[in-house]
């Protein structure tokens, strides 16, 4: 394959035709490989801390993830500057399959959390990896559709993954959740190796240099995740607000912590990149934190069973997935602008239904109604936002934007929900802790709405 590596002069033919066929199976493999993890987990943990006395650490194990996470974004995105993504990838690659590994052949729970934090240092670097990838390898024009390409493989496991895992938990063991994966990540990098080659920069080239120092403001960062998920289950005795005060502390060094991986002025909503990098994480915050306690609504309030709750997510879902592939084919047709704009007032639109309806007891129809409609807001947002970081970077900052939109996306997410978890045991009715998480996911929402105009450059008079 000696024209491996598309020039971005030639015309887009489309991501499954050509060249560039085989390297967009390859990365959606991998993108719903890791999300088909992330499901898959969820499912089988109540198992996995069963079998190996494990609850003390069960939430450590969704946690972890999530904070090293945040340093494999930012290493990758500083290495991906500094030399290309093929070497960032390869890595990213391999810290995901070991710390399957290590899971899947974990016989305490410390060891299975190891594995974790080594799965998730993978994780975040690999998405940060494949989208500086995308940046080398497609044109500008076909950046929505490979985008949709991703959404939809990220997608498409929420719809598979738990019932597959279960499946796979009964009849084999919960190990082979983690071990399987290992056997499909191998081929679906064999697949973009070709591609790879060419990509870095010749050593002889100036390279960027490390950046020491937001290594060290990520792993701040990593640990304010984790001390905000952890802060929820902290009791002082005297102190009945030591909870709520660690949680505003961990928040605070999380935002100090953000500032110096992302843009200059992404916290005061500078108009451009910053915005949209704000944007993506506002989006996430609100989707998010009200997404999680929507079913727990359904069961609670409106006697749905778990399976039917579950199946309104899945709608979103199908929602979401079924967006991205309009936006996608939509193209220059609907403006960037247009599109992450509707896209936020309708996930605010979602949210504010969840909170009539658990407030005032609507009838359970109107906020199954109005996810399917949030799932519709991120498919058009979501995509579109990755296109935008990609055409405002260059060559020497693609990872770091890259990687900045990635933890945008994370710590707005764990924040999010760490935060509503708070929220949610601090009132002393069913119906007024639902209301006040829909309520917070709504003002996250709204903020995210607010910000989404500023994605472009003001208009010169």
């Amino acid at each position: 394959m000696q024209d491996s590596v598309v020039p971005a002069t030639r015309p887009a033919a489309g991501i499954l035709r050509g060249s560039y066929l085989w390297v967009t199976v390859g990365t959606c493999a991998l993108v719903f490989l890791a999300a088909f993890e992330s499901l898959a987990v969820t499912t089988i943990m109540p198992l996995v801390s069963r079998e190996l006395d494990g609850a003390a650490l069960y939430a450590l194990a969704f946690a972890g993830p999530l904070a090293t996470g945040v340093i494999g974004m930012v290493a990758a995105g500083n290495w991906s500057d500094r030399r290309g993504p093929t070497a960032p990838l390869y890595t990213s690659v391999a810290l995901f399959v070991l710390g399957l590994l290590i899971a899947g052949t974990s016989v305490s729970m410390p060891v299975l959390v190891a594995g974790r934090l080594v799965q998730g240092l993978g994780g975040g670097a690999l998405t940060v990896s494949l989208y500086v990838l995308v940046a080398r390898i497609y044109p500008g024009a076909l950046h929505p559709k490979i985008f949709a390409a991703f959404s939809a493989a990220w997608v498409i496991p929420s719809l598979v993954g738990p019932f597959a895992a279960g499946i796979v938990a009964q009849v084999f063991s919960w190990h082979w959740v983690f071990l399987g994966v290992v056997g499909l990540v191998i081929p679906a990098l064999l697949m973009i190796a070709p591609v790879l080659r060419g990509l870095d920069k010749p050593a002889a080239t100036p390279a960027t240099p490390w950046a020491a120092g937001r290594l060290g403001w990520a792993a701040l960062a990593a640990a304010a995740v984790l001390g905000l998920n952890l802060s929820a289950g902290v009791r002082v005795p005297g102190i009945p607000a030591a909870s709520a005060a660690l949680a505003v502390a961990a928040v605070g060094v999380a935002l100090l912590a953000v500032r110096p991986l992302v843009p200059r002025g992404t916290l005061t909503a500078r108009r451009g990149l910053p915005s949209v990098i704000l944007t993506r994480g506002l989006a996430s915050a609100g989707f998010f934190g009200a997404e999680v306690y929507l079913p727990y609504l359904l069961i609670e309030q409106y006697a749905f069973s778990p399976t039917f709750a579950g199946l309104t997510l899945t709608a979103g879902a199908l929602s979401w997935a079924g967006a991205s592939a309009v936006q996608g084919r939509l193209g220059a047709r609907l403006p960037h602008r247009r599109a992450v704009g509707i896209g936020a007032l309708m996930v605010l639109g979602a949210v504010v239904l969840a909170l009539a309806t658990a407030a005032l007891n609507w009838p359970a129809a109107v906020a199954i109604a109005g996810w399917i409609s949030a799932g519709g807001g991120m498919g058009l947002l979501y995509p579109r936002l990755s296109v935008m970081t990609l055409a405002l970077s260059t060559k020497e900052n693609e990872g770091f934007n890259s990687s900045a939109m990635s933890i945008a996306d994370s710590l707005g997410g764990a924040l999010a929900l760490a935060t509503t978890g708070i929220v949610f045991a601090a009132f002393t009715t069913t119906a007024g802790s639902f209301a006040g998480v829909f309520g917070l996911a709504a003002v996250l929402a709204a903020a995210a709405a607010a910000v989404a105009p500023r994605v472009t450059a003001a208009k010169t008079p």
